[in-house]
């Protein structure tokens, strides 16, 4: 396991930290990878119920590591892009944020300082993303010469519309929080020293007294929604989910609530979808 990332579960509510305090926690292939497998890993683990994002020191991820040797992005110029191994010459970034994409849990980034390129952008599939005063964002891919990475051209403009994704992808510039608050790609700015508790606050609010199944369905509801070309999609996909959560889960909510006491309920993330309803197909790269 790599000591570029560091985690922490407490209460259900497990802490992913980027790990590279004197380099700004800057991207590499090496953090990508492990988060990758902590993702993995949390998404089958029944004791977690959320994921918060944080850097540890003073940034969140100040982009890509360029002082790498050959590609900094990780990707073969060797490869003929026309040809089938292009497949294999993917964004580290975009898988990252496509695995992100198909959790069953909830995710929150706890921004705590500079985050930008890669730092932003890998925050976009998170469901929460609130920030310290201390934070600055920034999609600099122009001012280096590259393009959106990490699925970003899918994620940004559906968050806060394309007017405003054009236009801090064009710029490139480095904008502090209350922008990125105005612009709708946070919900909140706290003090430095109380974002975390904010953070496991949303977080609690996640897991207290739902169930764990209806999260997860509801998650992948509303993300794959956002692309769908008619609400026929939505009715096919709930029908199945609904259908599923009714017979289990269900039956304990609508009994726990005609009783007045408190919900137990046991269906397990870890045992697999709604019947008919596969959270982790993914569309090929063709």
């Amino acid at each position: 396991m790599s000591d570029q990332v560091v985690t922490d579960l407490q209460d259900n509510i497990l802490t992913i930290r980027l790990n590279r305090p004197e380099q700004m926690n800057a991207f590499t292939i090496e953090m990508g990878e492990a988060l990758i497998e902590e993702l993995d890993r949390a998404d089958t683990d029944d004791r977690v119920r959320a994921i918060i994002f944080t850097g540890s020191g003073r940034a969140f991820c100040a982009g890509m590591d360029l002082s790498s040797e050959g590609n900094v992005f990780g990707l073969d110029e060797s490869v003929d892009p026309n040809s089938p191994e292009m497949e294999k010459n993917r964004d580290l970034g975009g898988v990252m944020t496509l695995r992100m994409f198909r959790m069953k849990k909830p995710m929150i980034g706890a921004i705590n300082g500079a985050s930008v390129g890669v730092g932003s952008t890998m925050q976009l599939p998170m469901d929460v993303r609130i920030a310290s005063e201390k934070a600055r964002f920034g999609f600099v891919f122009s001012q280096r010469g590259v393009t959106l990475e990490s699925c970003a051209s899918w994620f940004l403009p559906r968050l806060v519309g394309l007017p405003k994704a054009l236009e801090w992808s064009y710029t490139g510039k480095v904008f502090d929080a209350e922008e990125a608050l105005k612009g709708g790609l946070v919900s909140e700015i706290l003090p430095a020293d109380k974002l975390l508790d904010r953070a496991f606050e949303i977080a609690g609010s996640f897991i207290t007294g739902t169930s764990a199944m209806s999260v997860a369905a509801n998650r992948q509801l509303l993300w794959r929604m956002m692309g769908a070309e008619h609400p026929m999609e939505a009715h096919k996909a709930e029908s199945r989910t609904m259908f599923h959560s009714s017979m289990r889960d269900g039956k304990e909510g609508v009994l726990s609530f005609l009783e007045k006491r408190e919900p137990e309920f046991a269906d397990k993330v870890s045992e697999g979808a709604p019947s008919g309803f596969d959270w982790d197909q993914e569309p090929d790269w063709s």
